[in-house]
C-alpha cells in the first residue's frame, strides 16, 4: 500500500505509475485525493465536536438548576452532532481504504517503460544452446514415451491443464525440488511448509488481491488456494513488530501452488508448461528499510536462481521486466528464462521482486530500530525452482537420439541413477 502522505505530495507520479502499469481503468487518483480532503476536513470537525463535547461535560458538573439544565442540552445536540459526524466518517474512512488498495507501487527508475512482454530488456544469456543430430522432441513426446508423463487420464481426472507424473517422472520432478530446497538452505535460509489455504486478508496484504482475484481459486469458509508460498511467507509476521538487529529475515517455502491460468487461456494448453497445479520452492526477505539495500539482496536472490541453473547446466537469460508486465506491487522484477530447445525458445521459469514496503504496509509489519523507532519493513521474493516447468525443461535439454533422458550430475545422488529409459 503506498502511504497517502506520498501520494498526497507526488500525485503526478502515483498517475503516472497507474498508466505505466496498464491499470487506469481500475483506480482515480484525482477520486482518491477528493475523498482524502473530505475525509481530513470531516476529521477536523469531529475532533472539534468532540473537545467541545469533553468541556460541556466538565461544565455541567460543576453547575445546577437552569444552567446545568441549559448545558445539558447543548451537550446532547453536541453528542447527536458527534455520532452522525463519526458515522460519516467511518464511511469515508472505509471507502478511501478501500481505494487506497488499488493504487499500484510506482516502479523503480531503472524499470523500462513499455506495455507488455514487447518492452522487456534482455540483461545477459548464460549457456550454450545444446545442439543435438536429431530433430528434439518436446518434453511431453519424450515424457508419454518414457511412461511418466500422463495428460490424457491427467484431463480425464482433473480437467483441462490437469496431469499424472509417474515413477522415474516424479523422482526426477522431486530431485528438482529437493536440490533447490538444499541450495537456499545452504545460504542460511529457514525451510517453511506453509498453509496452502489463506484467508483473502492476506492474498490482499501481499498484492495480489484484488487486482488477482479471477486468477486464484475460491474455496469454502472463506479462504482460498495460495498460487505461491510467497503469499503465507510474506504474511507469517503480519501485525508484528520485530527487531532491527533480527533482520533480514531469510524466508523459504515449498508448497503446491494453484493458479487458474485465466490470462493464459488457449496458451501453452500442451505439456505440463503452464498447468493449474504445480509445486515451488520460494524464498521471501524481510529487510529493514532502504532501496539501495533492497537493490543489494534483489540482485543476490537472482543470483540464487541462476546458481540453480548453472548446476543444472541449462541455458537460460535474465530479463529485466517493463512497467506493463509486472505486478501491480512490484518495485522492480526480473524474471528468467530457461532454454526449450524443441519450442526453439526460453521460457519463463523464475520470478525476482522487490516491493519496499508495499507489502508490509498492508500486512502491518514493522520494525523497532536501534534507536527506538518504529518502521515497516521492506519485503522481496524470489523463484528458487517450480516444477513440472523446470522438469520439462531438463527433459528437452538432456534427451538423447534413442528418447531416453540423462539426468543432471547434480541431481543423480537424489534419484540413484544417471538416466531415465522407457521401462521394458
Amino acid at each position: 500500500m503506498i502511504d497517502i502522505k506520498f501520494i498526497r505530495e507526488n500525485p503526478e507520479v502515483i498517475k503516472k505509475a497507474v498508466v505505466d502499469k496498464q491499470l487506469g481503468e481500475t483506480v482515480d487518483i484525482d477520486k482518491i485525493l477528493k475523498i482524502d480532503r473530505e475525509h481530513l476536513l470531516l476529521l477536523q470537525k469531529v475532533e472539534t465536536h468532540r473537545a467541545l463535547r469533553n468541556q460541556l461535560s466538565e461544565q455541567i458538573s460543576k453547575v445546577s438548576g437552569d444552567a446545568r439544565a441549559k448545558l445539558i442540552g447543548e451537550a446532547t445536540k453536541v453528542k447527536e452532532e458527534v455520532k452522525e459526524s463519526e458515522e460519516k466518517l467511518k464511511k469515508l474512512e472505509l471507502e478511501l481504504a478501500n481505494m487506497l488498495l488499488w493504487v499500484p507501487n510506482v516502479p523503480a527508475e531503472d524499470v523500462p517503460i513499455g506495455k507488455d512482454e514487447t518492452g522487456n530488456v534482455v540483461i545477459r544469456k548464460v549457456g550454450k544452446l545444446p545442439k543435438f543430430g536429431f530433430a528434439p522432441k518436446d518434453h511431453l513426446e519424450l515424457g508419454q514415451n518414457l511412461g511418466i508423463i500422463d495428460t490424457e487420464r491427467g484431463a480425464k481426472i482433473g480437467g483441462a491443464r490437469g496431469y499424472f507424473l509417474r515413477g522415474a517422472g516424479v523422482k526426477l520432478h522431486q530431485a528438482i525440488l529437493k536440490y533447490a530446497q538444499d541450495l537456499i538452505e545452504s545460504k542460511g535460509f529457514e525451510i517453511f511448509e506453509v498453509p496452502w489455504l489463506v484467508r483473502p486478508d492476506y492474498f490482499v496484504g501481499t498484492g495480489y488481491f484484488p487486482w488477482g482475484v479471477e486468477d486464484h481459486y475460491s474455496v469454502q469458509d472463506d479462504l482460498a488456494l495460495i498460487g505461491t508460498a510467497e503469499v503465507s511467507l510474506t504474511s507469517y509476521f503480519a501485525g508484528e513488530t520485530l527487531n532491527e538487529e533480527d533482520l533480514p529475515m531469510k524466508l523459504a517455502g515449498i508448497s503446491p501452488c494453484y493458479r487458474r491460468e485465466v490470462g493464459g487461456y488457449g496458451k501453452d494448453t500442451k505439456g505440463i508448461f503452464r498447468v493449474h497445479q504445480f509445486t515451488k520452492v520460494e524464498q521471501v526477505v524481510l529487510l529493514p528499510e532502504g532501496e539501495d539495500l533492497s537493490r543489494e539482496w534483489h540482485d543476490k536472490m537472482l543470483g540464487y536462481s541462476e546458481e540453480l541453473l548453472k548446476g543444472l547446466r541449462l541455458p537460460y537469460q535474465v530479463l529485466l521486466m517493463c512497467t506493463g508486465d509486472m505486478g501491480a506491487g512490484q518495485r522492480k522484477k526480473y524474471d528468467i528464462n530457461t532454454w526449450f530447445p524443441a519450442q526453439e525458445k526460453y521460457r519463463e521459469t523464475h520470478s525476482d521482486s522487490y516491493f519496499l514496503d508495499f507489502q508490509s504496509r498492508r500486512l502491518n509489519i514493522k520494525y523497532k530500530t536501534k534507536d527506538g523507532k518504529t518502521k515497516f519493513v521492506n519485503t522481496l521474493n524470489n523463484t528458487v525452482a517450480a516444477s513440472p516447468r523446470l522438469l520439462a525443461a531438463v527433459l528437452e535439454n538432456y534427451q538423447q537420439k534413442d528418447g531416453s533422458v540423462k539426468i543432471p550430475k547434480v541431481l543423480q545422488k537424489y534419484i540413484g541413477k544417471k538416466e531415465i529409459r522407457k521401462p521394458q
